[in-house]
């Protein structure tokens, strides 16, 4: 179990590293000093990470059972806060100040509805033994949850931040699924969904169907909304084998990928690296998710397990959609790439998030 431990805690810290030396490379030439600090910032927030790892892994996991509509209460009052104070970048309103760092609540809400629904889904409190797999009807099973889900989603839509309130929608259709609610309810939903596509489509925003039209067709606006997509593909094919090399990236080097150290951090990658750094970096991933995973087919506290699938998918289609995005295989959405991408709001809640996972495989044979 310690070794598991330690195996976590490396492959994130090795991912981490490799996102901070990214980040130098893409900012340090830039003569902006607004830029060439933000690999500074990047390990501050590393470090704020790592302690919250070790803290999380201390504590009992149990102790977050008690805690969980207190954290959702908490993640409800930072967005509603973002959407009366918050600091607007980019034409979006999504972090808060906190002393002298800016949060992004939107962050901790992922966090929080996957512990949100491990509880909800749990038959007993993990201080009870043998806990079993409840039966739930169309109401308990998907409305109810549903819409404390829809809750965070609408607020986090209003930012705007689609990308990430989507995110909350998988995490929700994948921890359903995995509790065992009947197939044909999930069926049913989707097909509602479907049914109102056309509907939603008319409250999306101007950028954001430019960003469907363009994911459908990249050179419908080779040079407004299709021009990051295209630079992306262009940095991450540039790469070939081996790269071009650290600190020689032509297309984050000279600026012509924009978000090259947040969103499209792997383009930048894969163009310095090449092909064969960006296999090394992805099955560091898959090491780290195949861990979590492992933890949760070990754990026998369904509490437990619930909360390390969740962490599993919360991490696995934030890998997914974020690299499917630099390569123009899925929209532009703004999904940070974990532990790479610059932001220190990811960067904290991805450690927590490992450090519960460390907890549950440190008390599993407790149950």
């Amino acid at each position: 179990m310690r070794s598991q431990h330690i195996k976590i805690f490396a492959i994130a810290f090795l991912i981490n590293i490799i996102g901070i030396f990214t980040i130098y490379s893409i900012t340090s030439q830039s003569g902006d000093p607004a830029l060439s600090v933000l690999f500074k910032k990047q390990m501050i927030w590393s470090l704020f990470g790592i302690t919250a790892f070790f803290i999380m892994a201390s504590l009992s996991y149990r102790r977050i059972w008690d805690a969980a509509y207190i954290l959702y209460a908490a993640a409800l009052f930072l967005l509603l806060l973002v959407a009366l104070t918050g600091i607007i970048k980019l034409g979006a309103q999504r972090w808060i100040k906190i002393l002298w760092l800016n949060f992004q609540p939107s962050e901790l809400a992922k966090l929080a509805i996957v512990i949100l629904l491990a509880k909800y889904f749990s038959y007993r409190s993990v201080r009870d033994t043998g806990s079993s797999l409840r039966s739930f009807g169309l109401a308990r099973g998907l409305l109810l949850p549903l819409a404390l889900v829809l809750i965070p989603m609408g607020l986090i839509i209003e930012q705007p931040d689609l990308g990430t309130a989507m995110m909350l929608f998988f995490i929700f259709i994948c921890m359903v699924y995995l509790s065992g609610v009947k197939l044909r309810y999930l069926l049913l939903l989707g097909g509602v969904i479907l049914a109102a596509s056309p509907v939603f489509w008319h409250f999306l925003r101007d950028y954001q169907k430019d960003r469907l039209l363009v994911f459908l067709n990249p050179n419908i606006d080779p040079l407004g909304a299709g021009y990051t997509v295209i630079q992306s593909k262009i940095a991450i094919g540039s790469g070939f084998l081996l790269g071009k090399g650290w600190l020689f990236g032509t297309q984050s080097q000279l600026r012509f990928l924009p978000e090259s150290h947040t969103d499209f951090i792997f383009a930048t990658f894969a163009e310095e690296w090449g092909w064969l750094g960006c296999v090394i970096l992805l099955s560091l991933y898959y090491l780290l998710i195949k861990y979590a995973l492992d933890i949760a087919s070990k754990t026998s506290d369904h509490f437990g397990k619930l909360l390390s699938l969740g962490i599993s998918v919360m991490f696995g289609v934030q890998l997914v959609v974020n690299i499917c995005m630099t390569m123009g295989l899925a929209p532009v959405v703004g999904i940070p790439l974990i532990l790479m991408s610059y932001g220190g709001s990811s960067i904290l809640i991805t450690y927590i998030a490992l450090g519960i996972l460390a907890n549950v495989n440190k008390e599993r044979t407790v149950f």
